[in-house]
């Protein structure tokens, strides 16, 4: 029975963590749901099988949008399955459950997370800031005096923060991640090739071919999809160089993002943060050559940390484990 759990609800992946137990969930996600009375069909990697395969009966959707709770009673019965997955079902205790939630999140979606943590099953819920925890989870120490960045692009928001003294001093939220980018790649293959693909056929392309600048070798792969004007089933080669095109705009929004929490820090950490470099996290950081183009534009060398997709997780992990030695700096808690 776990007495507390570190939830990272993101809005592709929802990873679960146990203190001396590690990561015991990770899973999409996703909720499958009839339309006629809105009855839960299947959560989480089943759920995600049937994007873009479902009959008019049942939707399968993201209960989350952009970090946050865009359908409240979905996500509390998703938080509810996966909060009973790993304390089971009958107990005497209700879990402590860590959440962590994008910084530039308002308090009405704090507020609702919250809400649905403790109508899921928590005994109470506490909220760690993104940066933070991927912080933590890189391996960081954020509570000593001197800057540390951290760029955490997840599915739906691309989190930037310089930390100090173990809370944030600058820090931007934008809405653009790893979903963004899969959209900007369906949009310019249907614009280019005149092909509509689908959502997880676009994800496909960028693990197995995508680039944040020009790779020193060609990457090619076979794609197939609708034709946009006959309709009928089709399939072309796409290159990795249509790829670098295709994700300009999203990975442009993020570096903006980045250059303004530059431009916001105090010198003495922006001189911390020149020598110690630039720490990219969460999913969105596994795209070929990112660190590559980030060091290229902003002179700051930067580097992936060791399974970034986890790193949050595991951040919040480690506050959950020692909340009192992080309760008075990086927490919000609410019973």
């Amino acid at each position: 029975m776990a007495r507390r759990i570190a939830i990272d609800l993101g809005t592709t992946n929802v990873l679960v963590y146990i203190p001396k137990s590690g990561i015991v969930v990770n899973e999409p996600s996703v909720v499958a749901m009839q339309v006629k009375d809105n009855q839960i069909v299947a959560i989480g990697e089943e759920a995600r099988k049937m994007i873009g395969r479902t009959p008019e009966s049942i939707i399968a959707a993201h209960p989350l949008q952009n970090g946050v709770i865009a359908n409240y009673n979905i996500s509390e019965a998703m938080l509810r399955h996966f909060i009973n997955k790993v304390s089971g079902r009958i107990r005497f205790t209700r879990p402590e459950v860590m959440m962590a939630v994008p910084v530039g999140v308002t308090s009405t979606e704090k507020r609702a997370v919250i809400d649905a943590t403790v109508s899921a099953g928590a005994k109470q819920a506490y909220l760690i800031k993104e940066p933070i925890a991927a912080a933590l989870g890189a391996g960081i120490p954020i509570a000593t005096p001197s800057g540390n960045m951290i760029i955490d692009i997840g599915g739906g928001t691309c989190e930037v923060a310089v930390i100090s003294l173990g809370d944030v001093v600058s820090a931007s939220s934008v809405r653009t991640g790893g979903n963004k980018i899969d959209l900007a790649i369906s949009n310019y293959i249907r614009k280019k090739h005149n092909l509509i693909v689908g959502e997880q056929t676009a994800e496909e392309i960028k693990k197995r071919i995508g680039s944040a600048v020009e790779p020193n070798k060609e990457l090619k792969m076979e794609v197939s999809g609708s034709n946009a004007i006959t309709g009928l089933p089709e399939s072309i080669m796409i290159t990795s160089t249509d790829i670098v095109k295709a994700v300009k705009q999203p990975l442009l929004e993020i570096i903006n993002a980045v250059k303004s929490v530059l431009q916001q820090t105090p010198p003495e950490l922006a001189s911390d943060v020149m020598d110690k470099g630039i720490i990219l996290t969460g999913g969105g950081a596994l795209l070929r050559n990112l660190d590559t183009l980030m060091t290229k534009i902003t002179g700051v060398p930067c580097q992936v940390a060791d399974d970034p997709a986890t790193c949050v997780v595991k951040g919040a992990g480690i506050a959950v484990e020692h909340l009192d030695a992080y309760k008075k700096s990086v927490l919000w808690a609410k019973e």
